[in-house]
């Protein structure tokens, strides 16, 4: 779902994928790094990601929609960004939380691009024949 966005890559290291803006890697969705146990390190949690958001009040709009799909921890504190469970989440609302984390990160041409190219082709207003 990430890679078929345009200029994306995904980490040699770990399950995370970022756009190239500027000559940066940009992250925009990665795996939930979970503390499992005080003071150990955090391991990689498979049925969670972290989704970047535009903004601190759309996460906190998301996360008021559905606690059972949606969720945060101190760690994100201030950060837009939301944890996702994937077992809860459907493909076509997982899709769009991609897209829309993508465009966060992505250079405004990029993201006007790939607009452009998804925006449906004007339908042809059929006149009545006479």
């Amino acid at each position: 779902m990430a890679l078929s966005l345009p200029e994306t890559s995904e980490a040699a290291d770990r399950f995370a994928f970022s756009v190239n803006t500027k000559g940066k890697a940009k992250g925009f969705v990665w795996v939930w790094m979970e503390r499992v146990e005080p003071k150990k390190p955090r391991v990689p949690h498979a049925g969670v990601i972290a989704v970047r958001v535009a903004s601190l009040a759309l996460r906190d709009a998301i996360l008021s929609s559905s606690s059972k799909k949606f969720f945060t921890e101190p760690h994100y504190a201030g950060f837009p960004a939301v944890l996702v469970r994937l077992a809860e989440i459907g493909r076509d609302e997982l899709e769009a939380l991609v897209i829309d984390a993508w465009r966060c990160q992505a250079p405004r041409a990029l993201v006007e691009s790939l607009e452009a190219e998804r925006k449906p082709a004007p339908r042809r207003r059929r006149t009545p024949s006479r």
